[in-house]
């Protein structure tokens, strides 16, 4: 089962990101990170930057991989993954942007962008930490409910639901959304090395629920983290407001032996 930690709010979940993040940067000359979109990671990505500048920690080796992207969008639209990514990540962590990559959702090359990067995760070595977010509907990436718990990166159709979820960033207009992204399949996120899901707000509170103590299925894609030898699931309150063990949790985690990091 995946290691829950309940905290009080995003800035607490960032820290412990950033202390995880700042742990593998310290023992590994070429760190590959798992890169995601959205509002959860944003504040773990700021403490991050404020950590690596405090301890003047060089990142010039360090190599991303970007979860998902809009397919058919522009690169350079300003909601592109690619976009997102340069302005919260590279930028603020003071990356290199030739080594982090992000899926190509270009129309010509869409048939073998998937199988692509895969392989370029797989020749970098791996993902060392990868961080995700989870939908109302318990996807992850862009992995909806029915998504093959094996599969790797291709093009999905986005539900309406995640469609309206997205709209804030474009307008709010969901005409303005796309229909169609590449993402990371659910077989390749659960390669990265460890697994560190952050989600907050009681929006996400059945989600985190049938994520942690559900049944595995397709239908909670975030469900198949309970497959995974590391996984590291972050929820304030109100997420976690659903789970049924959340004393045991808390307890286990305040009572973890410090030398184990998460």
């Amino acid at each position: 089962m995946a290691e829950v930690i309940i905290v009080k709010d995003e800035d607490e979940a960032g820290e412990i990101y950033a202390e995880a993040v700042l742990r593998l940067f310290k023992e590994k000359s070429d760190p590959v990170l798992g890169l995601a979109t959205g509002s959860s990671p944003l504040a773990a990505y700021r403490h991050l930057a404020k950590r690596l500048q405090r301890e003047g920690i060089n990142t010039e080796n360090v190599r991303g991989f970007a979860l998902d992207e809009y397919a058919g969008l522009d690169p350079q639209h300003p909601q592109s993954y690619r976009s997102t990514i340069n302005r919260t990540v590279v930028e603020p962590l003071h990356l290199n942007p030739e080594l982090v990559r992000v899926p190509n959702g270009n129309l010509d090359t869409i048939q073998t962008a998937g199988a692509d990067y895969d392989a370029a995760i797989a020749k970098a070595g791996g993902v060392d930490i990868q961080i995700l977010g989870i939908g109302t509907d318990g996807h992850i990436g862009f992995n909806e409910p029915g998504s093959s718990l094996a599969s790797g990166t291709r093009i999905k159709t986005l539900t309406e639901q995640t469609r309206i979820d997205n709209a804030r960033f474009f307008d709010n207009d969901v005409t303005k959304v796309p229909t169609h992204c590449i993402t990371q399949g659910i077989g390749t996120i659960l390669k990265a090395r460890h697994l560190i899901l952050l989600a907050f707000g009681e929006g996400k509170a059945q989600a985190i629920s049938e994520t942690v103590e559900g049944g595995i299925s397709s239908f909670c894609p975030a469900s198949a983290l309970q497959l995974h030898p590391h996984a590291t699931i972050i929820v304030d309150e109100a997420a976690g407001g659903r789970l049924r063990n959340k004393d045991y949790y808390k307890w286990a985690f305040k009572n973890k032996p410090e030398w184990q990091g998460i």
